[in-house]
């Protein structure tokens, strides 16, 4: 039997046994820093900052306070990268449960807010988004689950792998929020492992029965509304349909060099909802036009490579899951929050990975690429 292209991914990576001579390391190594990704990162978050005080029209307080959250990301990001990887592998179960102990919370003490509980305010911690600490801990918890199975899973493995991915999916639709994003990291862990193409085939076939299922008895009407106007914008062009529309207008008045930073009408003007979080991508296009947008995906792209290299060069199994896993995860949020604002994707609220304002998404993102620059680092 040919093995899949997952299992090639395992099976060609760096076999066990190799080690680097500590004399030999490099200044980087001592750190436990991946120099390249770091680079990456760092140039992603000034971009971001940058954009982020042209949204808010210069509003030194909310770009004081991104600063602040990136300034804490890249501290729990050198933290988390001198710990070696067997610690989090070990302590991947215990994650797991405080995620789900902060979604429980949600229903004891979560603020109310556009229609949704998902938020909580903690003392000296501020308000933060349970949902975005289980991102951070979901493919932590599937790379340890897989790392202890034989490859390719085995079909009761990938139903234990489903119940470990759906309990907090559950947990997070009863607030109400459909959030994909919360089970993407550990679904990638799972097509990393090895599972079949006859399973993933499967998968999605059940998938298209259930859509009719979840439409009536899951989709809440805000949803439902969302789906609806991504077809047809101009149905309800001063409602629901708004915010595509004016994302629209705003990426297609950059052309090819953009208006010029902070010279953007439609978010300056109001036009534009949400342009310093999840629409901050429509902000970045208008003025910084088709070569900013390139750039910046560019940015992207070796941010992406950069992990899959790591995945690929790791000496253990649940360092290749993890580190593969946050790559695509990667991916899959720069690939959901900018189809959502050129009207290809519904609205999901999701935000641009390093560039959106808000400190908790910032915070796990680097906690994740941390945890990759350890994977990197230790032998």
């Amino acid at each position: 039997m040919i093995p899949s292209q997952q299992y090639r991914f395992l099976r060609q990576s760096a076999r066990d046994g190799r080690s680097i001579n500590p004399q030999n390391a490099s200044r980087w190594a001592k750190l436990h820093l991946d120099p390249w990704l770091l680079c990456f990162l760092i140039l992603n978050a000034i971009l971001g900052l940058m954009v982020v005080y042209s949204a808010t029209s210069e509003d030194s307080g909310m770009v004081i306070r991104q600063a602040i959250s990136f300034g804490v990301g890249f501290v729990v990001m050198f933290i988390c990268a001198q710990v070696p990887p067997k610690v989090y592998q070990a302590a991947s179960p215990y994650f797991y449960m405080f995620g789900i102990f902060m979604l429980l919370l949600v229903f004891v003490i979560g603020e109310k807010r556009l229609g949704a509980t998902r938020w909580i305010t903690l003392p000296g911690v501020g308000s933060m988004q349970p949902s975005e600490v289980m991102k951070f801990a979901m493919p932590l918890m599937m790379a340890w689950y897989f790392a202890r199975k034989p490859f390719p899973p085995k079909f009761l493995d990938i139903v234990g792998a489903l119940v470990i991915l759906g309990v907090p999916f559950v947990l997070v639709a009863l607030q109400p929020d459909l959030n994909i994003g919360l089970v993407i990291p550990g679904i990638f862990v799972l097509f990393l492992s090895g599972m079949s193409w006859r399973l993933i085939a499967g998968a999605f076939a059940a998938l298209a029965i259930a859509v009719p299922l979840l439409w009536m008895f899951l989709l809440q009407e805000y949803q439902k509304k969302r789906i609806l106007t991504l077809f047809d914008p101009e149905s309800d062009a001063l409602g629901a349909g708004w915010n595509i529309i004016q994302s629209k207008i705003a990426i297609g008045s950059g052309g090819i060099m953009g208006k010029g930073y902070s010279q953007g009408t439609q978010s300056h003007l109001g036009y534009l909802p949400e342009h310093h979080t999840d629409f901050i991508m429509s902000t970045y296009a208008e003025e910084f036009g088709f070569i900013g947008v390139f750039l910046l995906f560019s940015l992207f792209t070796a941010i992406i490579i950069r992990c899959l290299i790591i995945g690929m060069n790791s000496f253990h199994n649940f360092g290749r899951l993890y580190a593969g896993a946050i790559g695509l995860t990667f991916f899959f949020f720069v690939f959901l929050n900018s189809g959502m604002v050129s009207g290809i994707l519904p609205v999901t609220g999701d935000p641009l990975p390093l560039m959106s304002y808000g400190g908790t998404a910032v915070i796990s993102m680097l906690a994740g690429m941390g945890i990759v620059m350890s994977i990197h680092t230790h032998r």
